[in-house]
């Protein structure tokens, strides 16, 4: 043990913990500043997406200001596009691709919300220049007061699937869910340039005089002359007067709603249009057997005495493509035309003066089978060669229509008449639906000198009973002077002939205003005098009793309902049948169209001609779905059941039964056990017939032919439809179509009270229709999609004309309106699959960072990007702008291209980033180490800081 004594034992010094801290924080600085002087020598890229101006693609996200389409705007921006591509590779253009911080930040290039197709349509008013019913007179400013407010853009939008199809009180259900990659509110939307037209009172005079001239009794019995019967307008004969009219202005490339408020004749006071023969001339048919020897006998073509000589004026160049225009039509205009008009009719007078109710009945059958209506002549011949005449009814009265070509009417001074689901429909069409002069306006101006009186005499005790004695003769001056005001407002503003009643009221309105006066003295108490003051000035600024229309505030509330309604109206038209919703789904365009009709039997038939089936009549109402440049084929094929165990298997296992709840229109509640075909099981069950090749043409997998398979189902005894209710479906791959032999089915449809009736020995009109949903996604014209909803919806008003989606006729010819429909849905899905591509190509332009490094490798490939992109916003206003002129074939030969162009920009966008990313990858491991004098001054810093530390210290004695 070592003795404790004062040695000194010496211990060489030992670093201390804190030293070694110190000496690790100084390396970190060193680090630091090694890093700092590397990238002081590159731009830093920012952290966060800088925004960049909005390219060309921002004139299809129109909002704001600029809402509407503008070629000089459009034209403009797609030039300063072409101008972003830079000019060198300079030092400056160095600069900002790196401070972009995005490629497609340095392109200017943003993601497409919507692009928006034009479309013109012209509102044309006859009979609202005040010499028409009710004498009723729209102005321009009142025109423009409440049009502007319909929204005049709206989204292209898709029906989603139906679920159960009806249920058992008929009440379409859809699932609301999306089943296709294409979203139910598009990014499509439609922009209407609204024209405003409103003709003469000449005008007014032809179609009012055509009403009279054309319209026979709807019972041919009732020969009464008090005019309580009901008149049918031959609408065949009316259409000549609307395409000859479109002709002669020369407005047909445009869409055109006709609005009617023609003078009620006092002898015809209640009608509508009918196409074809009503049940009393059918049945006066059937019981002449001389007349249908004599039908069948006669030989056309009749001429109509309204086929003019086409004379046209212009009523315009171009339609004015603007959000809302309006012009008034001079008789001048229109007075060639209405010469020709009125000699034409007098002609059709002479024609029927002093004939019998039987000649009457024969010449309008004549002219059915001579006429343009093919399908009636078909029908109406078939059954006058059966002699029994049982599939022959007659169509809805009605009082709207629309054309084979581009135009549609209103009449809203017919009907009133209802149509729709027989009980427990939504959005029936009932006697309300239309506006009504008569009723808002006329209820107004009709009132007479008794029935005011007793107006304001009972507003006048409702209001004082409630007064007692204590009241302030002020407060009984200003109750008196609220009732005036109310009734004067509605019952004496705006007639065209003064009530003596208004007079008096105008009289003591003048005395009550020097009653008021005399409240006003010192003597009367503060709140009086206030009370008194403020009804004085009241009554100064009254203008109650002016006959003149100051402003468009001074209208009745009769009238700005009225106003209000009609354009509720014209919207439902823009929706429902210039541009209405799609079925579900993506439709494209095919260059041909190729329909395999299987038609499916019993028993086997020797040869196709002797199918129960009009062939020619089917071939003609596919052909018309075709859309300009395309061509369609058709190959028919025999099948039999008895032959085909494997095909009588599937149709066996599809048949199904249901006892389905009926209620009547008379009210009746019965049930009806139903034979129906389970479309899903049937349509599993043909796909799996030879392995699918029922389903498979020659030119199944063609880009350029579009095989549609139609499934004709011919059954005879009882009646068999198809999911319960119907008789033919569309479904994803094919078209099913069931024929049995009733030839009155009483449907869960009525028109005016009455059943409408199917004959299920022709389904022609359903299958059609079924086609079309399945070939272009045409839907019946009362569906629509809801965006309050979020689902469809059902309007029946839109359901009239003789086209196969509307229940009030037979009819099944396409209208222009459901051609053009057709084109759009094309073009929709081609430029919404094009949006998908371009925006997802941006994304990546997006996510893709810019720096100095990749930027000789971007310009190389920066040039065939932005060519590609330019080809893409070319082809969207090429084909907008054919849209808007209605030129739907030229839109058609850009949408291959445009198909082309977009994935070639995708193409180009991947090959520019893979070009890119080798640079990300490899060359930005070198870490350049530049000096300058902030690097050198940062060395002295960390060497003094170092030498600080690291100096040797003097040693300290350790004292044991």
């Amino acid at each position: 043990m070592m003795a404790q004594t004062g040695n000194w034992n010496w211990n060489p010094p030992h670093r201390s913990t804190k030293r070694h801290d110190l000496l690790y924080i100084t390396l970190f600085l060193v680090s630091i500043v090694l890093v700092s002087a590397a990238s002081s020598s590159t731009t830093t890229i920012p952290g966060a997406r800088k925004s960049a101006r909005p390219s060309v693609l921002s004139l299809f996200n129109l909002k704001g200001k600029s809402k509407f389409w503008s070629e000089t705007i459009l034209r403009g921006a797609f030039e300063d596009l072409e101008s972003s591509e830079s000019v060198g590779s300079g030092k400056r253009a160095l600069v900002n691709y790196t401070k972009a911080g995005t490629i497609a930040a340095y392109l200017k290039m943003s993601q497409v919300d919507a692009i928006y197709l034009p479309i013109p349509i012209n509102f044309i008013f006859i009979g609202f220049e005040g010499k028409g019913n009710q004498e009723f007179k729209l102005g321009p400013e009142e025109m423009e007061r409440w049009f502007t407010k319909i929204d005049h853009v709206f989204e292209h939008t898709r029906v989603p699937q139906l679920g159960e199809y009806l249920t058992p009180f008929y009440r379409v259900r859809a699932d609301g869910v999306q089943h296709h990659h294409l979203p139910l509110i598009s990014s499509i939307n439609y922009n209407f340039s609204v024209h405003a037209i409103e003709m003469g009172e000449k005008v007014t005079e032809v179609f009012e005089r055509a009403i009279k001239v054309l319209a026979r009794r709807d019972d041919v019995s009732d020969t009464r002359s008090d005019g309580d019967q009901l008149w049918q307008v031959n609408i065949d004969e009316m259409e000549y007067l609307f395409t000859s009219l479109i002709e002669y202005l020369q407005i047909d490339k445009a869409y055109n709603i006709f609005i009617l408020n023609p003078k009620r004749d006092s002898n015809r006071h209640t009608y509508g249009y009918r196409r074809g023969l009503s049940e009393t001339e059918i049945n006066s048919i059937k019981e002449d057997a001389g007349m249908q020897t004599n039908l069948l006998k006669s030989k056309g073509p009749i001429q109509n005495p309204l086929d003019i000589e086409k004379k046209r004026k212009p009523l315009y160049m171009t339609h004015p493509m603007v959000k809302f225009a309006w012009t008034s039509v001079e008789s001048i205009d229109t007075a060639q035309w209405v010469n020709f008009c009125l000699e034409a009719l007098n002609d059709i007078e002479k024609s029927f003066s002093g004939k019998s109710t039987s000649e009457i009945v024969y010449r309008q059958a004549e002219q059915l089978l001579h006429g343009k209506s093919f399908d009636l002549a078909l029908t109406l011949r078939k059954e006058l060669k059966s002699s029994k005449m049982l599939g022959l009814y007659p169509e809805c009265l009605v009082d709207s229509w629309i054309g084979k070509e581009r135009w549609a009417f209103l009449d809203l001074t017919a009907g009133p008449f209802s149509w729709g689901p027989t009980v427990g429909g939504e959005g029936v069409r009932t006697g309300i639906s239309l506006p009504n002069v008569e009723k808002t306006i006329g209820a107004v101006i009709e009132i007479t000198e008794e029935e005011a009186e007793d107006k304001l005499q009972s507003v006048v005790q409702e209001k004082f009973s409630l007064f007692g004695d204590d009241h302030h003769a002020v407060d009984v001056l200003l109750a008196e002077m609220d009732i005036y005001e109310l009734f004067v407002f509605r019952h004496c503003k705006g007639r065209r002939v003064k009530l003596a009643l208004c007079e008096e009221l105008e009289e003591r309105m003048g005395d009550m205003k020097s009653e008021m006066e005399t409240f006003q003295g010192e003597e009367q108490e503060e709140i009086h005098r206030r009370k008194a003051a403020e009804a004085i000035k009241r009554m100064e600024q009254w203008n109650l009793f002016t006959d003149a229309y100051e402003d468009t505030k001074n209208y009745t509330v009769a009238r700005d309902s009225f106003l209000s309604h009609l354009g509720a109206t014209l919207w439902g038209s823009m929706k429902h049948i210039v541009a209405p919703s799609s079925a579900e789904g993506a439709f494209h365009y095919y260059e041909k169209i190729s329909y395999q009709l299987f038609f499916i039997t019993q028993e086997k038939v020797k040869h196709i001609d002797l199918l129960p089936v009009e062939q020619n009549a089917i071939k003609q109402g596919l052909a018309s779905f075709i859309v300009p440049g395309q061509k369609v084929q058709f190959h028919p094929h025999m099948l039999a059941l008895s032959e085909d165990p494997a095909l009588a298997m599937a149709f066996s296992v599809a048949r199904r039964a249901a006892t389905v709840p009926v209620l009547l229109v008379n009210g009746t509640y019965k049930t009806s056990v139903r034979s129906y075909l389970d479309s899903f099981i049937l349509q599993h069950q043909l796909r799996r017939l030879s392995g699918g090749e029922l389903l498979r043409g020659a030119h199944f997998k063609s880009r350029s032919t579009l095989e549609v398979p139609v499934f004709w189902f011919i059954q005879e005894g009882d009646p068999l439809l198809i999911d319960k209710h119907y008789q033919a479906k569309a479904l994803l791959d094919m078209v099913i179509v069931v024929q049995s032999s009733q030839s009155d089915w009483e449907s869960h449809l009525q028109c005016n009270g009455q059943s409408i009736l199917w004959d299920l020995r022709n389904p022609l009109k359903a299958g059609l229709a079924a086609a079309a949903e399945h070939l272009a996604g045409l839907v019946p014209l009362h569906l629509t999609y809801s965006h309050a909803h979020e689902n469809a919806i059902q309007d029946w008003l839109w359901s009239f004309g003789c086209n196969p989606f509307a229940s009030t006729s037979s009819g099944w010819h396409t209208s222009l309106f459901q051609s053009d429909t057709i084109a759009r849905n094309y073009i929709v899905t081609s430029l919404e699959e094009s949006v998908q591509l371009v925006n997802s190509a941006i994304d990546l332009l997006i996510m893709e960072r810019t720096n100095d490094l990749s930027f000789k490798i971007f310009k190389a490939q920066e040039h065939s990007l932005v060519a590609s992109y330019n080809s893409v916003v070319s082809l969207w206003r090429q084909i907008a702008g054919a849209v808007g002129d209605i030129r739907y074939g030229d839109s058609m030969r850009s949408l291959s291209m445009l198909e082309e162009a977009s994935q070639r920009f995708l193409e180009t966008t991947n090959a520019t980033l893979a070009a890119l990313h080798p640079i990300h990858c490899t060359r930005q491991r070198q870490v350049e180490v530049q000096f300058d004098i902030s690097t050198l001054l940062g060395f002295i810093v960390v060497a003094a800081i170092l030498l600080f530390l690291l100096r040797p210290r003097r040693p300290k004695p350790k004292i044991n």
